[in-house]
């Protein structure tokens, strides 16, 4: 394989044609999961660290999503918390204790429901968030990298992956390391688990569009703030959640 913006273009398709096809019924079951939580007033709340955290920004306060979401990230340790800037870096998605305080953190209720991404759904963070999240009782749908995952070791004392604790597991296609031309003495280029992850956010959003439509309610959609009239619109279903979803951080 040589490598090249057209090579790469058909990895991608090919990728994204296998994840559709093959994650078809796991998107129904997440949907399903959402969509009930809605219906009862719920919450989502999107988490993703590193990379992944493109997941919950594709999930949370975006054009044609869902008004009821919320995104949590590392940085809500600083910004809420009031921790000192110094705490954030590269290695804090693999200390299992910040996800303790991310849950404190977060303005959650019973009903709400969680999606986790994480690419190799190993590191401590990840996995005891998503563990936190099973023990209080909550419906947990995760995205992760079936082949990289099911080659590491994982990082948390417990010894599990994020892929364990979940209710409903999707699986992003992305290869071993995520990249996907080989280079000439070893090495890759060319990631996909950034563009597959928002491939199965927003087909689980439209299924559970489709859902409360089917139920005769109208959906809590986002237009876009850059449209006439959107930000009314906006702050108008915002409102039904005051002090329950986070947006600008």
């Amino acid at each position: 394989m040589t490598v090249s913006a057209e090579d790469y273009l058909a990895v991608v398709t090919e990728t994204i044609g296998r994840v559709a096809a093959g994650q078809r019924e796991a998107v129904g079951r997440a949907a399903d999961l959402i969509a009930e939580a809605v219906r009862a007033d719920g919450v989502v709340h999107a988490f993703g660290t590193g990379h992944s955290e493109a997941l919950a920004m594709e999930i949370a306060g975006r054009a044609g999503g869902l008004v009821p979401t919320n995104r949590i990230a590392l940085r809500d340790l600083v910004l809420i918390g009031g921790e000192p800037a110094e705490r954030l870096g590269p290695m804090l998605e693999r200390d299992p204790e910040v996800a303790h305080r991310l849950y404190e953190l977060a303005p959650v209720r019973p009903t709400d429901v969680f999606v986790l991404a994480s690419n190799s759904g190993v590191n401590g963070a990840m996995v005891e968030f998503a563990m936190l999240v099973k023990e209080r009782g909550h419906a947990l749908v995760a995205i992760t990298s079936a082949q990289h995952s099911g080659r590491m070791t994982s990082r948390h004392p417990s010894g599990r992956k994020l892929g364990d604790l979940a209710d409903v597991v999707l699986d992003n296609g992305a290869p071993y390391g995520d990249a996907t031309l080989p280079l000439p003495g070893g090495g890759a280029v060319g990631a996909v688990s950034s563009i597959t992850a928002a491939l199965l956010a927003q087909q689980i959003t439209v299924e559970v569009v489709a859902r409360l439509l089917a139920a005769g309610e109208r959906p809590p959609v986002y237009l876009s703030a850059n449209i006439p009239d959107g930000d009314a619109h906006n702050n108008e279903l915002e409102a039904r959640y005051a002090g329950r979803i986070r947006r600008g951080s």
